[in-house]
């Protein structure tokens, strides 16, 4: 039972260039520093940097599996793993929910790292039920690059301007594609939920 009740899911959340994948090396290097057997995962979708490692913005790294699936995931898992750590998470299916539940209920501490909201502001991938699930969520904010205040989204930039909302959702890139911004200098063009879109179609509703 006390293997058991050390299991847990944790969640790093939060926009580009938050800090996400800096706080999954510390708290990695953390559980190597106690003696944990720790296995790290990214996406191979992440190409930015060093292919075998997870890499902070601030070139920080640890050593880190790509994978492209879930299921690569657990054929590189080792029976005596006792933390998991996954950089990236939003890249991931919807099947990468069960596996984490799976792991945390078998005693393994999970930590998960990703962006919780795609360029348009909207759920990402499985993180938003990796979040509900999870036992421990911390959401990190940037600065604003227009105003320096919180920024909770990631704007996207197609040659210096904001990216439409049909655009593709996953476009690889740092800060030749991204900046951060707040809520409210976050902008993308055609977004179905703008208040006047939202007005319009309550009007229709109610006709």
């Amino acid at each position: 039972m006390e293997e058991y009740h050390r299991g847990r899911i944790e969640v790093i959340c939060g926009c580009m260039f938050s800090g996400k994948s800096e706080e999954l090396i510390r708290r990695v290097r953390r559980a190597q520093i106690a003696r944990q057997k720790v296995e790290v995962f990214k996406s191979s979708l992440d190409n930015r940097y060093q292919a075998n490692c997870v890499n902070s913005h601030n070139r920080s790294s640890i050593a880190a599996i790509p994978v492209q699936t879930v299921d690569e995931i657990i054929d590189n898992l080792s029976d005596d793993a006792t933390t998991v750590a996954i950089d990236e998470a939003q890249f991931f299916g919807s099947e990468l929910i069960a596996l984490c539940t799976a792991l945390a209920a078998r005693g393994i501490r999970v930590i998960v790292a990703g962006l919780d909201l795609d360029f348009r502001g909207e759920p990402f991938g499985p993180i938003p039920e990796i979040v509900a699930k999870a036992d421990y969520v911390d959401k990190l904010q940037a600065i604003c690059s227009v105003c320096l205040k919180d920024a909770t989204r990631s704007q996207r930039l197609i040659d210096g301007l904001p990216a439409h909302y049909d655009d593709p959702v996953i476009l690889v890139g740092a800060q030749e594609s991204y900046e951060p911004r707040c809520r409210h200098c976050h902008t993308v063009p055609g977004h179905p939920q703008s208040l006047d879109n939202v007005i319009a179609a309550t009007h229709r509703a109610a006709v």
